[in-house]
């Protein structure tokens, strides 16, 4: 791998210029989560509550059940999941969700965004690169990567865009289980390390949102102490860093396909439209902060 600040004439990645590629992306696929269109929309369908997050995720795989859900969502805990699938198949179909999802997506954008910005070129270009990065996964082993990639591409610029980075979203999270399962973390142990990083979503919000309980939270930092990787105010220790540091690094060399297909000038180019973007996304109060904050 090359240093953060050398590439080749060839165009080789600068370290790192993957991740913070996805990083720029993955908020504008995952604003729709939090908008109002997205449960009016599956509301209509009669799919209301937990369900509408788990269907609409999921529909790409197919009615499938609980147990499908639970292994490529990792962190969610199956009774929560199972509450609601397979039993929401019985209300609607799988394509009706997705054309729903499409829906709400499209109604999301265009009230974070506004058409100015939605017809945009910076938003056709953004299209035409993320498509072409998300041309090159790997399918193997992928399943929510690969589920995705068979469903066709939108007409719409800000609609394919969204569609590719959806495609990127679930191509780096596939590769990251693979890796938080060669670390020997179980799902609320990877909540809880990468919690305590000061990056990912914080205790309340994971509690929240993925049925887990105080009592699963304090055992699991109790396991992780056990090993090490876990001070006694919930800090990572040094070794609980480094895995957090090489849980990364893993994930950005199972997810390196689509950027080294743009090569460096492409990846920078994307980061820097996608962040432009998604900055907008953010700033029009896409996502709630009690989820992010402290506690």
């Amino acid at each position: 791998m090359t240093s953060a600040s050398s590439t080749s004439a060839s165009g080789a990645l600068p370290e790192r210029a993957g991740r913070h590629c996805h990083n720029a992306l993955n908020p504008f696929h995952s604003a729709h989560y939090f908008a109002p269109e997205l449960p009016a929309e599956m509301g209509a369908l009669g799919v209301e509550g937990r369900a509408v997050y788990f269907s609409s995720r999921s529909a790409p795989l197919g009615a499938v059940g609980a147990g499908t859900v639970a292994a490529t969502f990792y962190s969610f805990r199956y009774e929560l999941i199972a509450r609601y699938v397979p039993e929401v198949w019985t209300v609607t179909t799988p394509q009706a969700v997705l054309d729903a999802r499409l829906r709400a997506v499209d109604a999301t954008l265009r009230r974070l965004l506004g058409d100015e910005a939605l017809e945009s070129p910076e938003m056709a270009e953004a299209a035409k690169l993320a498509l072409r990065a998300a041309e090159a996964g790997a399918r193997h082993a992928r399943p929510l990567y690969s589920a995705h990639a068979d469903l066709p591409v939108p007409d719409a610029p800000h609609l394919a865009y969204w569609h590719a980075t959806t495609l990127l979203r679930e191509h780096r999270g596939d590769g990251h289980l693979v890796a938080l399962l060669d670390a020997e973390l179980d799902p609320v142990e990877a909540l809880v390390t990468h919690s305590a990083t000061g990056r990912g979503m914080s205790r309340r919000g994971n509690l929240a949102t993925r049925g887990w309980s105080e009592e699963d939270w304090a055992a699991a930092q109790e396991r992780l102490r056990g090993r090490g990787l876990l001070g006694a105010e919930g800090e990572l220790t040094e070794a609980g860093v480094q895995l957090r540091k090489d849980l990364e690094r893993t994930t950005d060399r199972l997810d390196r396909a689509p950027y080294v297909r743009l090569g460096a000038e492409g990846v920078a180019r994307l980061t820097e439209l996608a962040a432009a973007f998604t900055a907008k996304v953010v700033e029009a109060g896409a996502f709630p902060a009690e989820l992010f904050g402290e506690g």
